[in-house]
């Protein structure tokens, strides 16, 4: 088994107990709908590739529910600053993954650990630098693996090579779950941080909201202040 379907089985394990609870709430879905998300991308990835045609296919679990995940959050996203966010985080993936396949050795054998699970990583963190909030960071890290493997085909073929392009599918299921879990974690992990501080340094004068630190107004009373922040 692959390291996204056992990511995607511990991923269920956690949402079953009630860990992620709080992450997916602020990512506007409820755990009934996100354990539902992650039992359709299981499933999925396990159904053969679709072909588009010109040696093209894309995968259902790696690809296209991923990517209709992503349009949903996209619109989602609280302020206009955060979906663009969300864009430069995936253009910014998508170039980190294309140029990480340039430079790493063409035999995965010669490599301590899988590129695969490298793509993965990269585009995660990646994500996380460019999106900053949980949702434009989960954005980037799906699309960021997505695009660059897109680059790549477009690349490879205007060199005259017919190699496959696959969206989601093999290898890139894993990189694309992979980066996305990634970069949802280290949003919650530093976004964590990051209110906390807000509320000891800041609590009179600022509050975090959506992932940036806004002044309150003072023009209302501390107990609408008080039901906003709720």
């Amino acid at each position: 088994m692959s390291i996204g379907f056992i990511t995607l089985i511990a991923l269920s394990l956690l949402m079953l107990f009630g860990v992620t609870s709080r992450i997916f709430d602020r990512m506007r879905m409820n755990d009934r709908v996100a354990l539902l998300i992650v039992g359709l991308v299981f499933a999925g990835g396990l159904i053969p590739d679709i072909p588009l045609g010109n040696n093209v296919s894309i995968n259902v679990g790696g690809a296209i529910i991923p990517i209709a995940l992503c349009v949903y959050l996209f619109i989602k996203a609280g302020t206009t600053k955060e979906r663009v966010r969300a864009i430069f985080a995936s253009l910014a993936g998508g170039a980190i993954v294309f140029f990480a396949g340039r430079l790493l050795p063409n035999e995965p054998e010669t490599m301590v650990f899988d590129p695969i699970i490298i793509y993965g990583i990269l585009a995660g963190f990646t994500a996380y630098l460019f999106g900053r909030s949980r949702r434009s960071a989960f954005i980037g890290g799906i699309m960021g693996v997505l695009l660059g493997d897109l680059t790549q085909g477009i690349v490879s073929r205007t060199q005259g090579l017919n190699t496959p392009i696959r969206f989601g599918g093999a290898g890139a299921f894993d990189a694309v779950i992979l980066s996305g879990i990634i970069a949802v974690v280290m949003a919650e992990l530093i976004g964590e941080t990051r209110e906390r501080f807000a509320k000891e340094k800041t609590a009179d004068k600022y509050e975090y909201d959506h992932g940036e630190f806004v002044p309150i107004n003072k023009s209302v009373s501390v107990e609408e202040n008080d039901e906003h922040k709720k």
